[in-house]
């Protein structure tokens, strides 16, 4: 009997955990609920099953992989998590991108979205994990960074501003094809800061895993705990990513790289300030 889920986190987990196991349907159900979290929240159950093209009686089942009676008993964490988040100004976001303006055009639909992509991404990240992740690129001998395809403007942007504040970040961009040769050179100690999204890049994947089995530090930028990132990482950012959309957005991957940025510049500042309140004082008039 599978333990239920009292906490939004705890789902999330417990969805990661079960996806291998579940039907093409039941897996459609579990990336709509891992994607669009408030729309579950507050959608009917025909509505759920017309969005992602399932009967409703898929919905119960789901519920019951996870350990819930029913679909509302599970909708109900989704609820209590939409209330933690604070929904009403999402709504109006959402009602504005509903309502379209066609002397906006694309530029509005795309402004709109990428608001709520910004908030989804506030909800998301945990302030926490953040500052881990930035104390563990500061500690680290060797920063390497990977991404291909879609991610890779997120990698490029990461090694150029960590080189900016005097770390050693490496960007591994696979030159000729030679992408494994490269990743051999990254020790145990090192750090991996990996951005990849789906369709994930397989190349990219096999390389975070082995660098995990072999001791070094990795950090996963992607979209979900579905992601085949996660199992690599030691800390992992599920951004979330709204896949329906025939062009999808790289403002809330390059939003956080820059807070990961940031952040690290604030936690070497105080790693620096620390090691100077712990540098012995010279008396005056001793030698240099």
């Amino acid at each position: 009997m599978i333990a239920r889920a009292t906490t939004y986190e705890e789902l999330k987990e417990a969805i990661s955990r079960a996806y291998p196991t579940l039907s093409p349907q039941l897996q459609r159900l579990s990336r709509y609920a891992l994607d669009k979290p408030h729309d579950l929240a507050l959608g009917t159950v025909a509505a759920v099953a017309q969005a992602n093209a399932v009967q409703p009686s898929s919905l119960i089942r789901f519920a019951r992989a996870l350990g819930f009676d029913g679909f509302t008993q599970m909708q109900q964490v989704f609820r209590s998590h939409l209330v933690e988040r604070g929904a009403p100004y999402r709504e109006r976001i959402k009602r504005m991108q509903q309502g379209g303006n066609a002397a906006g055009g694309v530029l509005h639909q795309f402004v709109g979205e990428a608001v709520g992509e910004l908030r989804q991404l506030e909800d998301n990240v945990d302030a926490g994990a953040l500052h881990a992740a930035a104390r563990l690129l500061v500690e680290a001998p060797q920063i390497h960074v990977l991404a291909q395809r879609r991610a890779f403007p997120v990698a490029c942007y990461l090694a150029y501003a960590l080189n900016q504040l005097e770390l050693r970040a490496r960007l591994l961009d696979g030159l000729g094809g030679m992408l494994g040769e490269f990743a051999h050179g990254i020790r145990p100690g090192d750090a991996l800061l990996v951005a990849s999204f789906r369709n994930y890049t397989p190349a990219v994947v096999e390389v975070a895993l082995a660098c995990r089995e072999r001791g070094v530090s990795v950090i996963a930028i992607t979209d979900s705990g579905l992601s085949p990132l996660k199992p690599a990482a030691d800390l992992c950012f599920e951004l979330g990513d709204d896949s329906t959309r025939p062009f999808r957005s790289l403002v809330g991957p390059l939003c956080f790289a820059q807070a990961l940025v940031v952040g690290t510049g604030h936690q070497l500042a105080a790693t620096s300030a620390r090691r100077k309140a712990r540098a012995p004082r010279r008396r005056r008039g001793q030698p240099q």
